[in-house]
């Protein structure tokens, strides 16, 4: 069993307030979650409302197919226009790692 997480710090484009920072963040979210199965949320910087970490996490027995899920997030988040990713983190487990 594999488990491989992403961790992607944004910048946000023209958002004034926390309101406006969930209308952004809210549909990335549903759209990792529908379009790839993998559970995601924000993870960090809450308090700020032009910045905010996106988290997920998949689990797969296959560690090429794991890779393959991971990249395909990663490039559909970088590809919004209205958020810049300035950093991701990607993490594979294996079962037998202490």
């Amino acid at each position: 069993m594999y488990v491989g997480t992403l961790s992607c710090d944004f910048l946000l484009g023209d958002v004034r307030s926390l309101k406006e920072k969930r209308s952004v963040v809210r549909p990335i979210v549903a759209e990792l979650i529908r379009k790839y199965a993998v559970t995601a949320a924000e993870v960090g910087h809450q308090d700020l409302y032009r910045r905010t970490v996106i988290g997920l996490a998949t689990v797969s027995g296959d560690a090429g197919h794991l890779t393959d899920v991971l990249d395909r997030c990663e490039r559909m988040l970088a590809a919004r226009p209205e958020v810049e990713l300035l950093a991701v983190r990607r993490r594979i487990h294996h079962e037998d790692d202490e």
